[in-house]
């Protein structure tokens, strides 16, 4: 064994015991709860909304963060929805600003990373949260439609999670649209030569989503989408 090894095997976790776990245990879950509570009852303020996702790396100088500021405009003007993104930089700050200088609601999910939490300056309203998954969840809830730019793993985690919970039933069939065909196409793809031939997906599972760059067809699938009841919280039979 290196020394290297040994300086892993002598590291400074420290083993908890029971007692010590159930009490973190009991600690974050009242965190979580927190989160939760204070997540819904942010959105039940902003009945009619469009959740919008992408890349933090995209910048000004990027075809994408000008048409997803334009679309962030629209949606404001046109439909009189409020715009939710992550709140950071990138794709998030495009629909913010668009949707900020439209004189609407331009609201932010942010998250406490490790570092410090970049925040674009063009939010109405932001909630912080500390855990990914607590803030997915309110970002799933209560949206009329949901539309992804360009991303990274963090991106197309949501994408994938958001179209299986479609598929399971656990959120409304909504709509879920893709914007950057070059882009989303490869995706698409994949999921029909890869998972569909393989039967690891039904026929129907790759229907879930459209993939358009045309505004004017987003702004309609939006208009005519049914307000959402949201996620699915008590089982029913």
């Amino acid at each position: 064994m290196t020394n290297e090894n040994n300086v892993f095997q002598k590291s400074h976790f420290k083993t908890l015991t029971k007692r010590e776990l159930h009490d973190t245990a009991v600690e974050r879950i009242h965190l979580i709860a927190k989160e939760f509570t204070a997540g819904f009852d942010f959105l039940k303020d902003y009945p009619k909304s469009v959740t919008i996702f992408g890349s933090s790396h995209i910048t000004e100088n990027n075809p994408y963060y000008w048409k997803a500021r334009s679309l962030g405009g629209l949606i404001i003007k046109d439909l009189k929805y409020s715009v939710i993104t992550g709140g950071g930089p990138g794709i998030m700050e495009a629909v913010n600003r668009g949707a900020f200088e439209a004189g609407g609601n331009s609201l932010g999910l942010t998250i406490e990373l490790s570092h410090e939490q970049i925040r674009n300056k063009y939010l109405t309203k932001n909630l912080d949260f500390y855990y990914f998954f607590s803030r997915k969840v309110c970002m799933a809830f209560s949206a009329e439609a949901f539309v992804f730019f360009p991303g990274g793993l963090g991106t197309l985690n949501e994408f994938f999670e958001i179209i299986t919970l479609v598929q399971t039933g656990k959120i409304e069939r909504l709509p879920i649209i893709l914007v950057g065909s070059e882009f989303w196409n490869k995706v698409d793809n994949f999921m029909k030569k890869e998972l569909l031939v393989r039967e690891l997906i039904e026929s129907e599972d790759v229907n879930i989503y459209t993939i358009t760059d045309d505004e004017n067809e987003i702004l309609e699938i939006i208009r005519n989408a049914p307000v959402t009841n949201g996620v699915k919280l008590t089982h029913t039979n």
